[in-house]
């Protein structure tokens, strides 16, 4: 059997808006079944991707594919492929949740009596079985967001692009959809989530491209992007924030010749690599105390993802995203 196409392809993608190169070149791909966290800073070309993607702008030159579909030759194909939910909710407030539902899957094409029934199975997955008498104008933002996310999968789609879906939300709220969206995989479906949560994209992403200046600059699970940037530091807040230098001067020897300590990354606190782990921090300990210098703090950590965004990103970018 000829091996099944891939969920999403992206082959040197370009679009420009007058002087404004949004896309420069953007290439990557999805396997089914898979969540892919598109992060960069605002104006990157994270929204314009997607929108390539799901047919709303046309590349000045490159391919993408939909399962096989150009999402220019084939656009119809790919539409009936996917669904898009972007940062607002596109639900009607003055219909109730069920009625939402049914009148989505009859556009659709569904059936009046199997538009009903899907609308009633995906209230209750999405647990909305009880609100989806009301009306939409009176639920929460996090309700609204699972209902115009169920919207979309009235009739299943392959393919599931999210762009910043919880924007907005409180963080109970949050770690629902994140619950929602993790599901979504469980279904077979591929999702693409674009995000300004590095924790949201650290939990949920299988795969994570970083996007800046309309380029990708990183690609890889989460673990491999921090393991680039290094490995664990030992982080040490004296009680004196003027104790830095002499704490440097003490553990010399215990320092790699490159070693530079920067201020401005975090007042008060020195970071140092440790890749002997505790046995570092014990040293510290030791050394500092038989020095008389006191220490508020002292702990192991890896980088996070924040770290490798800020390592790799440009914050100063200000073209469309």
């Amino acid at each position: 059997m000829p091996e099944e196409p891939k969920a999403v392809v992206v082959e040197g993608i370009t679009k420009s808006f007058g002087d404004v190169e949004a896309l420069r070149g953007i290439s990557f791909e999805v396997e089914r079944g898979s969540i892919l966290g598109i992060l960069g800073p605002n104006g990157a070309g994270k929204t314009t991707t997607v929108d390539v993607l799901s047919t709303l702008l046309t590349p000045d030159s490159g391919r993408a594919t939909v399962a096989g579909f150009d999402v220019v030759a084939d656009a119809a194909q790919v539409r009936g492929l996917i669904m898009m939910t972007g940062q607002y909710a596109a639900i009607d407030p003055t219909l109730t949740g069920r009625e939402n539902l049914m009148f989505f899957g009859r556009m659709m094409g569904l059936g009046r009596r199997t538009a009903k029934l899907r609308a009633d199975d995906l209230l209750e997955r999405f647990e909305l079985t009880e609100a989806g008498v009301r009306t939409v104008d009176g639920y929460s933002g996090g309700m609204r967001r699972r209902l115009d996310i169920a919207c979309g999968l009235v009739v299943e789609p392959l393919v599931v692009f999210l762009d910043e879906p919880t924007t907005g939300l409180d963080p109970r709220s949050r770690q629902g959809l994140w619950s929602l969206i993790g599901s979504l995989k469980d279904l077979g479906i591929t999702t693409l989530l674009t995000t300004q949560y590095l924790e949201e994209a650290d939990v949920l992403s299988d795969n994570i491209i970083v996007i800046d200046k309309g380029r990708v600059i990183a690609e890889g699970t989460s673990d491999s992007l921090k393991a680039e940037i290094g490995d664990r530091y030992c982080e040490i807040v004296p009680v004196d924030p003027g104790a830095i230098p002499a704490i440097i001067e003490l553990l010399g020897d215990l320092l790699p010749p490159s070693y530079e300590f920067d201020p401005s990354t975090a007042a008060g606190t020195l970071s140092i690599p440790a890749e002997s782990g505790v046995d570092l921090m014990a040293e510290v300990i030791a050394r500092t105390r038989h020095a008389g210098i006191r220490l508020a703090d002292i702990g192991l950590r890896k980088p996070s993802l924040d770290d490798v965004f800020m390592t790799l990103t440009d914050h100063e970018n200000s073209s469309r995203g």
